[in-house]
């Protein structure tokens, strides 16, 4: 069977209307939802967690839509298209990271946590410099992710417009993101949440529509897809094996392997995953949603897989290449072939429907970081650290005396409700257990705090993005992932499961793997010293490799080891026992 000539990478004329026009559907419908969404509640926990009333099947298509990013459709079969066999290894490490998820953090996280990663923390570790920490890692974190998905959006909406002008991918970030800001500050999390089901329906459903295509394409054999993919990668056999990305060198190979240890271990650290668990009521739910979301993500995966090899067998690697360096454009490529090519009707409707659902894709995600990053700053920068009052003295007594009565309570009346146990004194004062500081301002002034940072953080976000057009969107992510799996998972895991940590281990973990992260990413080929560098005509590295996982990730744990060993004060156990109960029974939880 031979495979179809290479079309054009673009439809034109009459044609952008069509697509134009489904873009202006998507536009319409999320923010529809988001006013719809918008109307029903202005408290903070409606704001950050959604009321907690989603069901374990509508929260595991959110969790889903949010990690099935650009990354995932556009970056993922790009580098398949691409690079083959290496493309493919990366869909490996996204899928295997969400067996940690689940094992680890789904449930314990639930039932510790309220809003964020630093009210786990908290709990036990009462200090605004442990808040301040966790909320400045987590906006880090987010920043790099959503770089990586307004590079996408960019890449896709030059690509619809027939362009590849850096002007068009410029206006296009500045739209996503303005979109993005609209999103968060006017629907937060109930309405972000309702645009990640529909886009993850769609999202799914799409990679099928395509997927049965390219199977009838080749009728049902993928020996023979597997091969067409070889003949037009330009590689010929190379492509099917391992090492045509990460084999030439030993540091290509160290630089793989430091990548798929950011990617395993870097999901369980991303925030905006890790808020996703208290829009469910119990930690059961937040179990079933994990599975739900497992199911999706590994179906997904698949189809991702052969998208890459049907891109490259009937458009080529070296048309991807050309049509986008970094390979973000295959998969919307690929539908117009499948569709009956350039100037056909189908074609182009089906090309215009996948850019659509990829960029639905694309505004979902942006959305879920950029509430993710202002729920940090708001919550546990600006409202715990910066305005909180430091509980001590009298304070601090009355703390450890409820602790002792709330042990003496029986497990029963202490799994009751929050407002029951409240009423028999068994809860912490005030409305957040945990807590280093009483609440030093009003929920609706957190919240509006949490708006003003989502346009911050939006700016940032457009302005790096800006310098990085040129980047594939799941190598952009992988970079995201390291600097969580550095920052955020050894400080959480340490929370959870050791006793003897202190706040001191806890600030020197997220630190310790926070700054090495970014530092070798400055320095590293992504930055400067290569042709698709962020900055090309520079050169200033010195660190050999793409993804600083395999340094930085041990550094965090070694941080928080060695802190925690020097502190001068000792872990209080009280508050150990107290978050080990409650995160494994739910006893007290919000």
């Amino acid at each position: 069977m031979r495979a179809a000539t290479p079309p054009p990478v673009a439809p034109t004329g009459d044609h952008h209307g069509l697509a134009v026009v489904l873009f202006a559907v998507v536009v319409l419908v999320t923010l529809a939802i988001t006013f719809w969404a918008g109307r029903r509640g202005g408290a903070a926990e409606d704001f950050y967690a959604g009321g907690r009333d989603f069901t374990p099947l509508q929260n595991g298509f959110a969790l889903s839509g949010d990690y099935l990013s650009a990354a995932s459709f556009l970056g993922v079969a790009g580098l398949i298209a691409l690079y083959g066999y290496d493309g493919v290894l990366y869909s490996i490490g996204f899928l295997v990271a969400w067996l940690v998820v689940l094992m680890l953090v789904a449930e314990l996280v639930r039932n510790a946590g309220r809003y964020t990663l630093a009210d786990v923390l908290a709990l036990r570790l009462r200090r605004r410099k442990v808040r301040a920490a966790a909320g400045g890692a987590s906006v880090v974190v987010t920043l790099f992710y959503l770089v990586a998905q307004m590079v996408g959006a960019g890449s896709l909406v030059a690509l619809l417009l027939g362009t590849n002008s850096a002007q068009a991918r410029t206006w296009s970030i500045v739209a996503v993101g303005g979109l993005m800001i609209v999103y968060v500050t006017i629907g937060g999390m109930r309405a972000t949440t309702w645009i990640q089901i529909v886009k993850a329906f769609l999202l799914v459903a799409g990679s099928v529509v395509l997927t049965v295509l390219l199977a009838v394409r080749f009728h049902g054999d993928v020996g023979e897809l597997m091969r067409q993919a070889a003949q037009h990668s330009g590689a010929g056999q190379r492509y099917l094996e391992p090492g045509l990305k990460y084999g030439k060198s030993f540091t290509s190979r160290l630089d793989f392997f430091s990548l798929g240890l950011a990617l395993v271990l870097g999901t369980a650290g991303l925030p905006h995953i890790l808020s996703r668990f208290y829009t469910v009521p119990t930690a059961r739910a937040a179990r079933r949603s994990t599975m739900w979301a497992i199911g999706l993500v590994g179906g997904f995966y698949l189809m991702a897989i052969a998208l890459g090899l049907g891109a490259t067998a009937l458009i080529g690697s070296a048309e991807v290449r050309q049509a986008n360096s970094a390979g973000n454009t295959a998969v919307p490529l690929l539908a117009l072939v499948l569709g009956g090519g350039n100037g056909s009707t189908g074609g182009v409707v089906l090309f215009a429907l996948i850019s659509a659902i990829a960029f639905a894709t694309i505004l979902a995600v942006v959305a879920g970081l950029t509430l993710a990053s202002s729920a940090a700053f708001a919550h546990d920068i600006w409202a715990g650290a910066w305005r909180g009052r430091p509980r001590g003295g009298r304070a601090a007594r009355e703390g450890r005396g409820l602790r002792r009565r709330r042990a003496a309570v029986p497990a029963s009346r202490r799994a009751g409700s929050e407002p029951d146990a409240r009423a028999a004194g068994e809860a912490g004062p005030g409305p957040e257990p945990g807590a280093d500081s009483a609440p030093a301002v009003a929920e609706r002034d957190e919240v509006l705090v949490a708006r003003i940072a989502a346009v911050g953080i939006g700016a940032v976000a457009i302005v790096l993005s800006l310098f990085a057009q040129q980047l594939n969107v799941a190598f952009l992510v992988g970079l995201a992932f390291a600097v969580a799996a550095s920052a955020n998972l050894p400080v959480l895991l340490y929370s959870l499961f050791w006793r003897r940590f202190t706040a001191r281990g806890a600030v020197w973990s997220v630190y310790g793997g926070l700054v090495p992260a970014v530092v070798l990413v400055t320095f590293s080929p992504v930055v400067s010293g290569t042709k698709v560098a962020l900055f090309p005509g520079m050169d200033f590295h010195w660190f050999p490799l793409e993804n600083p996982g395999i340094v930085s990730i041990p550094l965090g744990f070694l941080a928080g080891w060695i802190g925690t060993l020097t502190s001068p004060e000792p872990a209080d156990p009280d508050r150990y026992a107290e978050l080990e109960v409650r995160s494994l029974t739910g006893a007290g939880a919000v």
